[in-house]
C-alpha cells in the first residue's frame, strides 16, 4: 500500500525514535568528494536519471515555465566551466556569483565547484559598497550578475582592480564583459571535473556581524554531507520512506530564500539536487499570494519559509485550508522562533507540523525537530541532528544544566568521537576571528538558548539580543511571539529602550495587521486610536507573560527593518533608541 502524504499530517502519538536515530547514526565522508558531481554530475552521468527535471521555473501570475533537466544543467555547467577556464580561473580562485533564483545560477554553482574553484554568492540585494568590500577581500576574479545586479557591480569595479571579467546573463549580456549565452555556445559540452578532496574549499560566504565588516566563512565541499541529515530530518525524510530506503521519492521543493545565503544554497538548491528532485526557481518578490500561487501551482511537498514569511501568510490567507489545495509533507523554518501562533496555523491550515532548525553559515543545520520520527514541540528548536553533539555552554565552555540559559555550541566530534562534517574551515584571511570561534572543541554561535530536560533546545535570542531591564533578564523572542498573536499584529520586534531608573524598559516596534490598518483613522483620531491598541496589546502581554516582560513602550512603524535573509535586525531599532536617549541627554543637559 502506497503511503500518502496526509500520513506525515496525524497527531496521534508516536514513538520518539530520537535516541535510536542519534546514537546509531555515523558519518561516513569518502576522502573525495565534489558538491558538483554530487548534486548534478552523478545524474547527469546516468540515462534514466538525466531525463529527470533539475530546475523548475515559476512566473508570476502564469505559474510553470520551463523545465530543465539534470543533462541540460550538466551541459550548461561543462560550457561555462570553459568559459571561466578561459578567463583564467584555477582551481581554488574566487568567483562571485551574484544572480537571484534561476536556471543560470543552478549553472554557475555547478560550473564553479567541478573546477575545484571557490563559489563566492553575492546576494542580489547588496549594492556597491557591499560588493565591493567583498569582490577585493576575498580576491575574486570573475563575476557572473544578470540586470538585478549589473549595475551595482559596475558601480563597484573601479573600487575593485582585480575583478578582471563580467559575465552578463540575460538582458545583462550587452552591459557586461562577455555575454554568457554567446560564450557558453561557442565553448565545448565537455568537461573533465576536477577531482577535489572532501576538505578542500568549495563555497565562501560572508556573515555579517554585529559590529566590524563581514567576515568569510569557508566552507568545504563535505560540509554539505554534514548538511543532509539536518535537511532529510526537518523534510520529514523528504519524500522518502525511512522504512524503506529503497522506495522512490517524489518531493518537489521551493523555498524563497535567496541561493546567495546559506539558508537559499545548503539548505534548498544543493540538497535537493543532490537527492536528485527538483526545485523550483521563483526571480521575483515574495508575497503571501504568490507564495499560495507556488506551492499550489507546482504541488510543493517540501519548503523552507522564514517565520516572517509564515507571519505574513497567516495574517494575510488566515483560510488558507478552504483557499488552496496543496501537497505539503514538510515545512521547515530557522532564523528565528516560529512561536505557537504560527506553529498552530501550519497545522491547522497547511496541514503540516513545522519543524524549526538551527543553524548557521559556520556549522549548518546541526540542530531541529522532525516530527515524522520524534515529537515537535511548539516554539522549540529541536534536538542536536544525527551527527552533531550539540550543547548550552557558559562563558567558561562547561555545560549548563537544564533550565539555565547559555550559549548554544556545537561540538568538532560527534557522539562517537569522530569529526564531524558540517564545520567551516575557518574565516578567511581571519585566523584570530577562527580562533575566539572556539573554546576546547566547543564551536560557539552566538545564539542564546535554554535545553529542558528532554534535550529540546528553546532559543532566547542573539547574545547581542539579550538585555537586562529593572534587573530582569529579558529575551525579545517570547514577548514577539506573545504579540503576533493578537490580530492587530503583524510582526513584533522587542528592544531595550534606554532608562535612567531601571537601567531600560522594554520597548515593542510593532508593524499593524491589514485588519487594523484598515480600521486606522487619518487625522486626529489616528493618536486615540493608536493609543487604544497600545493599551490593548499591552494588556495582551500582561496577561500572558511575566509582568516585567510585557512592553512599557509600543512604537508602531511600517515595516521592521529585515536582514536579506528574513531575519529582523533587532540591533538597527537598539541603535535607534540608544542614538534617540543620547540625543534627549545632550538636549537635558544644554
Amino acid at each position: 500500500m502506497t503511503r500518502s502524504h496526509t500520513d506525515d499530517r496525524r497527531n496521534d502519538p508516536m514513538p520518539d525514535r530520537y535516541k535510536a536515530i542519534h546514537q546509531g547514526f555515523g558519518w561516513k565522508v569518502p576522502q573525495r568528494f565534489n558538491m558538483a558531481q554530487a548534486c548534478c554530475g552523478q545524474w547527469a552521468a546516468q540515462a534514466a536519471s538525466a531525463r529527470r527535471v533539475a530546475i523548475r521555473e515559476h512566473v508570476a501570475g502564469q505559474g510553470l515555465g520551463r523545465r530543465w533537466t539534470f543533462a541540460q544543467l550538466q551541459n550548461a555547467a561543462n560550457r561555462l566551466s570553459q568559459v571561466l577556464q578561459a578567463q583564467g580561473v584555477r582551481r581554488g580562485d574566487r568567483v562571485a556569483i551574484v544572480l537571484p533564483q534561476r536556471f543560470e545560477t543552478a549553472v554557475a554553482y555547478m560550473a564553479v565547484l567541478q573546477m575545484g574553484a571557490v563559489a563566492m554568492p553575492l546576494s542580489m540585494l547588496f549594492g556597491p559598497e557591499a560588493l565591493s568590500f567583498r569582490i577585493n577581500d576575498s580576491q575574486a576574479r570573475v563575476a557572473v550578475c544578470d540586470e538585478s545586479t549589473l549595475e551595482a557591480l559596475k558601480q563597484a569595479r573601479p573600487d575593485c582592480p582585480g575583478l578582471q571579467c563580467l559575465i552578463g546573463v540575460g538582458e545583462a549580456s550587452s552591459g557586461a564583459d562577455l555575454d554568457y549565452a554567446k560564450v557558453c555556445a561557442a565553448s565545448p559540452a565537455q568537461f573533465k571535473a576536477v577531482a577535489t578532496w572532501a576538505d578542500d574549499p568549495a563555497v565562501l560566504i560572508y556573515t555579517s556581524g554585529t559590529t566590524g565588516n563581514p567576515k568569510g566563512a569557508l566552507i568545504p565541499h563535505r560540509a554539505l554531507i554534514g548538511n543532509l541529515t539536518g535537511f532529510v530530518c526537518s523534510q520529514n525524510w523528504f519524500g522518502f520512506d525511512p522504512f524503506q530506503a529503497k522506495q522512490p521519492s517524489k518531493a518537489v521543493f521551493w523555498s524563497p530564500a535567496d541561493w546567495a545565503w546559506t539558508g537559499g544554497l545548503m539548505d534548498a538548491l544543493l540538497p535537493s539536487l543532490y537527492f536528485g528532485r527538483p526545485i523550483v526557481a521563483f526571480n521575483g518578490r515574495f508575497s503571501p499570494e504568490v507564495a499560495f500561487e507556488i506551492l499550489q501551482s507546482h504541488g510543493v511537498t517540501h519548503t523552507f519559509l522564514f517565520p516572517t514569511a509564515l507571519k505574513a501568510m497567516m495574517k494575510a490567507v488566515p483560510d488558507a485550508k478552504t483557499r488552496y489545495r496543496l501537497k505539503l509533507q514538510a515545512i521547515m523554518s530557522a532564523g528565528e522562533a516560529v512561536g505557537d501562533a504560527v506553529f498552530g496555523y501550519c497545522q491547522a491550515q497547511l496541514g503540516v507540523t513545522v519543524n524549526e532548525m538551527f543553524g548557521q553559515t559556520e556549522i549548518n543545520y546541526v540542530v531541529g525537530n522532525c516530527a515524522r520520527l520524534w515529537p515537535a514541540r511548539p516554539g522549540s528548536m529541536g534536538k542536536g541532528y544525527p551527527g552533531h553533539q550539540v550543547a548550552v555552554i557558559d562563558e567558561a565552555g562547561q555545560l549548563c544544566p537544564a533550565g539555565t540559559p547559555g550559549e548554544v555550541a556545537v561540538n568538532r566530534l560527534d557522539v562517537h568521537g569522530h569529526p564531524d562534517p558540517v564545520f567551516f574551515l575557518g574565516y578567511w584571511n581571519n585566523d584570530q576571528a577562527t580562533t575566539a570561534k572556539y573554546t576546547g572543541d566547543w564551536c560557539r554561535t552566538g545564539d542564546m538558548a535554554v535545553a529542558d530536560a528532554d534535550g529540546y533546545l528553546w532559543y532566547q535570542g542573539r547574545t547581542d539580543d539579550m538585555f537586562k531591564a529593572a534587573g530582569y533578564r529579558i529575551g525579545p523572542g517570547e514577548i514577539e511571539n506573545c504579540l503576533v498573536k493578537h490580530a492587530a499584529v503583524a510582526n513584533a520586534a522587542v528592544v531595550p529602550k534606554p532608562d535612567a531608573d531601571r537601567g531600560a524598559v522594554v520597548k515593542a516596534y510593532v508593524v499593524m495587521s491589514p485588519d487594523c490598518l484598515a480600521q486606522r483613522p487619518e487625522g486626529a483620531a489616528r493618536q486615540a486610536f493608536d493609543d487604544a491598541v497600545r493599551s490593548q496589546l499591552q494588556a495582551h502581554v500582561r496577561g500572558l507573560l511575566a509582568p516585567y516582560e510585557y512592553p512599557k513602550e509600543i512604537e508602531f512603524i511600517d515595516q521592521l527593518p529585515m536582514t536579506t535573509t528574513g531575519k529582523v535586525q533587532r540591533r538597527v531599532l537598539r541603535l535607534q533608541e540608544e542614538a534617540r536617549a543620547a540625543k534627549a541627554g545632550s538636549g537635558a543637559a544644554a
